[in-house]
């Protein structure tokens, strides 16, 4: 009897016993929310981002609503972001009654283009949120220099870029503020929702541990308007260990992005790594005009593939009055970008077979 074909997922969580004891360990000691096992998270995520603080919230989402609130934005403010993103990036914005202005981007690594940004400033513009999509970093000291020369904060939105580098500094060091994202299909997960905020502006980080917990300065004294955004001992614990194999977990990505891009180079158009950057592959992004052909081939060979993302934020209905002009290399590359299966216990000869058949699938069409 010939044996069933497994699918291979786009993503896999490592979920073992190391992390279900842990799990375990909390919930017999009972204590539950902002306890110390997120302190101690908060602590060694901010030493490994090389920044002073942190601070644990609900999801990636909340950390940029959060760090945005924290850094003054306010009704009518303009933020300046790149469209190619997961809508997250915006959404935040219009959480603070503020104006997202959707930049152009670089054709090359897919992040904001720098250029683009200055077209967009005016006197309404508050600060600049630069995404490190699919886990390469953008051109930054660039975009600081913009937000220095125009008094703008720069806000990173690192959700898809724990432990990448930009000139061998650690993205979420190099802005005014970072925030990140641990849903599961992140390079560093809690087994579900959940985020941090780091900086190394004290202040901004203490604003955001009050917002997070109802306003709140002590028990039942709250001081200003707050939000429940409250990160858990479950997650921080999970996290603590995800945080001990995430340079593992990236090296093994980067291995399994060396094979695709020597197998698939002539054949698609393969991820940039520039010069001077650390590519982490949360995703393994190929661009082809043959997406959909490809796509649907590989789901017949069991093969699972994503598209980050079909519909660029400023397309999105939510966002349309806000779209003054058409970002062309944005819709391109929406239109054509396929991401493969990309996690770290994927095996070297499931990558050389993914590879393999990507490339002789496309030959086909």
């Amino acid at each position: 009897m010939k044996k069933k074909k497994q699918k291979i997922p786009l993503s896999r969580i490592p979920m073992d016993m190391e992390i279900k004891n842990a799990v375990i360990s909390v919930l017999d000691k009972g204590n539950f929310i902002l306890g110390a096992k997120t302190e101690e998270f908060e602590i060694k995520f901010a030493k490994y981002c090389d920044v002073k603080y942190a601070a644990c919230v609900s999801s990636g989402t909340a950390a940029l609503f959060l760090a945005l609130k924290s850094m003054g934005v306010k009704k009518n403010d303009e933020i300046i972001i790149p469209s190619l993103s997961f809508v997250a990036t915006a959404t935040p914005i219009l959480m603070c009654g503020a104006i997202p202005k959707f930049a152009e981007i670089n054709s090359k690594n897919y992040t904001i283009n720098p250029s683009s940004i200055m077209k967009l400033i005016t006197k309404k513009t508050k600060g600049i949120i630069p995404v490190h999509l699919y886990g390469h970093p953008a051109n930054m000291d660039e975009i600081k220099k913009i937000g220095k020369e125009n008094a703008l904060f720069v806000l990173e939105d690192s959700a898809q870029a724990h432990g990448a580098k930009y000139k061998n500094l650690m993205v979420g060091s190099l802005g005014n503020a970072s925030c990140f994202s641990f849903y599961p299909s992140k390079n560093l997960t809690v087994g579900g929702d959940g985020g941090i905020v780091v900086s190394n502006n004290n202040e901004i980080i203490e604003q955001v541990k009050k917002l997070r917990n109802h306003g709140r300065t002590q028990k039942y004294i709250h001081e200003t308007l707050g939000y429940n955004f409250r990160f858990n001992e479950i997650q921080a614990a999970i996290g603590l260990i995800m945080l001990k194999r995430l340079t593992k977990y990236n090296n093994n990505r980067r291995r399994i992005a060396k094979i695709y891009n020597k197998i698939l180079k002539e054949e698609v158009i393969i991820p940039t790594e520039e010069k001077w950057a650390m590519h982490v592959y949360h995703m393994y992004t190929i661009r082809t005009k043959l997406r959909n052909k490809l796509q649907n081939l590989l789901k017949n060979e069991k093969i699972a593939t994503g598209v980050h993302y079909p519909v660029p934020i400023h397309n999105q209905p939510i966002f349309s009055k806000f779209a003054k002009s058409k970002l062309k290399i944005t819709e391109d590359i929406c239109n054509t970008t396929l991401s493969l299966p990309m996690f770290p216990s994927l095996k070297i000869e499931q990558a050389k077979e993914i590879a393999e058949k990507v490339r002789s699938l496309h030959e086909t069409l």
